[in-house]
């Protein structure tokens, strides 16, 4: 077919600080999608996109023409609203596990789509794998017919949502063009829109073991996000929450979900409990529940009978015991005093080295790997006693998790206090 554009004329304008047009926005993404757009003209459009910008209608239009490259899904026939959380990764984060069924046991359905771990942030999908059964995937008829019984579906995206985005995130990654802001929102914007939600809340994380290392960049990105769900009649807010530590005590993958169903059952860290009722409350409101309040559910059972209900229905015993790895190694405190620093990006290494998480896409992952942390900062310790536990099958690798873990945290003396963001830092509405 003759092509409407040139790629070379689209690069350029973006490389001279030009706005591109809606017409060549939606030819660009759509010739990438059939190939008539070559790799290296995409990568050389995204290194323009990642120096010079783009403006919100920009950002809108590449984000709708991506939504366009594939299928849309659509909730309206289920009896309830519908409301989906998006977070941006971190170390620990196992926030959709109690999460969803937690929402769902409220009255409002969760289509929680949800990806694989790479590099040192966990993925949902490997943590809810380790529960013997459990499936990630899904036919669309299947997901609507939990909606409708169970309330809520945790499950890998299928191929049929934004196509566009899975060929140009591959391409990023590759290409030192990831940290570009329009591209982050639309990448991460075009599955949401698309997969049909009426409601959206974003959970972008801020600090050491998040993509966005500081408040302004994370702001940045919230605002742009919601600016893109508004602009497509999605209900958004966006929560900044800190990342400069490891949420709850575990980063690994079955010992998450232990600490999920933890929380479930009415305990739990605080950390995780505080974040979970915040994301939830925020669900609620934008769904039009805002009335229903989530503490209720956690405390009479309910939130733990929709998630038996949820890992059944996929698949998995709810009632299993999960994976163990294979050897432990204890990581002692070396004096008395305060904890005041535990660094989530490099517990988020060890972790990812024990082998919880995968360099390449399509590395397998331990079950049983991971990190358990026995004191978080503010704590006192004395000396000698367990901080960390190192968990993996393969005791070889415990000598390169432990480099990783070198300055990973501070003990100062009796009468310090660490000096920490609040969990919740602000939200973007």
């Amino acid at each position: 077919m003759s092509e409407n554009f040139d790629a070379v004329d689209v690069i350029i304008t973006k490389r001279g600080k030009g706005e591109l047009s809606d017409g060549q926005i939606d030819w660009v993404i759509d010739a990438y999608t059939r190939g008539a757009v070559a790799d290296e003209q995409m990568s050389s459009l995204a290194m323009a996109i990642l120096l010079n910008g783009m403006n919100r209608r920009e950002i809108s239009r590449w984000t709708g023409a991506m939504i366009k490259s594939g299928e849309r899904m659509d909730f309206s026939s289920l009896s309830r609203p519908t409301a989906d959380k998006h977070s941006t990764g971190g170390v620990g984060d196992k926030i959709t596990l109690p999460l969803a069924p937690l929402v769902a046991a409220c009255g409002v359905a969760v289509p929680q789509l949800s990806g694989r771990g790479l590099g040192h942030t966990g993925g949902t999908l490997d943590k809810l794998e380790s529960i013997p059964g459990w499936r990630a995937n899904m036919s669309n008829e299947q997901m609507m017919q939990q909606l409708e019984d169970v309330g809520a579906v945790i499950c890998a995206a299928g191929d049929g949502l934004a196509p566009a985005d899975k060929k140009l995130y591959a391409l990023r990654d590759v290409t030192g063009t990831v940290e570009a802001i329009p591209l982050i929102a639309s990448s991460i914007m075009s599955k949401k829109i698309a997969e049909g939600t009426g409601a959206l809340v974003l959970d972008v994380k801020v600090g050491s073991g998040a993509f966005m290392k500081n408040v302004e960049d994370a702001r940045e990105l919230a605002r742009t996000m919601v600016d893109l769900g508004t602009d497509a009649g999605v209900k958004t807010v966006a929560m900044l929450t800190n990342m400069q530590v490891p949420l709850g005590l575990t980063a690994g993958n079955a010992i998450e979900v232990r600490e999920s169903v933890e929380v479930l059952a009415g305990g739990g860290p605080e950390d995780v409990i505080e974040l979970t009722l915040a994301l939830a409350r925020e669900m609620l409101a934008c769904a039009g529940r805002g009335d229903v309040d989530p503490a209720d559910a956690l405390k009479d059972g309910r939130a733990m009978d929709a998630w038996k209900a949820m890992i059944r229905a996929q698949g998995g015993d709810p009632d299993a015991t999960l994976p163990v790895a294979k050897e432990s190694h204890d990581v002692l405190a070396p004096a008395d005093g305060v904890l005041t620093e535990l660094d989530a990006l490099k517990v988020g290494v060890a972790a990812w080295r024990l082998g919880a998480g995968r360099a390449r896409k399509e590395d397998p992952v331990q079950a049983g790997a991971g990190v358990v942390m026995h004191y978080k900062p503010g704590a006192t310790v004395r000396a000698g006693e367990k901080l960390l536990t190192l968990h993996t099958d393969t005791p070889e690798r415990f000598e390169r998790a432990l480099e990783s873990l070198e300055g990973s945290f501070t003990i100062a003396p009796g009468g310090s206090r660490p000096d920490l963001l609040p969990l919740v830092i602000e939200k973007i509405s």
